[in-house]
């Protein structure tokens, strides 16, 4: 981190941001240079970075969960009502829930065509 910080004082690297990181990594990582992202696993089936995102919101950093509609695996029971009750897919459930958890996280959705991109896009708009 010493050496990124370096680096990034003479103009040579963008702001940092971690990936795959606990509370230590990011504090120890502070103390060196501010941290604008980090970017770890979660989804509404799959929390178990809550702790890290709590802080990141306490500490304006930017949040983005990688794998945010649970990687394939199979939707928890109260997304999948959800859902059915709404006539929408488990995924856009999955991703408004993301955008309501926290100002501070940026969901990157995987998307492999215009109808699947306009999916995601409505969940911004769930309500």
């Amino acid at each position: 981190m010493e050496a990124l910080a370096r680096l990034q004082q003479q103009g040579k690297t963008p702001p940092h941001r971690l990936s795959n990181v606990t509370l230590e990594h990011i504090h120890r990582a502070q103390k060196i240079v501010p941290i604008v992202s980090v970017q770890n696993r979660y989804s509404f089936s799959d929390r178990e970075w809550d702790f890290v995102l709590d802080d990141c919101a306490a500490n304006g950093i930017a949040f983005l969960p990688w794998g945010p509609m649970a990687q394939g695996r199979k939707a928890n029971d109260v997304v999948e009502k959800i859902a059915a009750a709404r006539q929408v897919s488990t995924a856009v459930v999955s991703l408004a829930w993301l955008l309501r958890r926290s100002p501070v996280v940026l969901p990157i959705p995987g998307t492999s065509n215009a109808k699947h991109l306009e999916e995601n896009v409505s969940a911004a708009g769930f309500g």
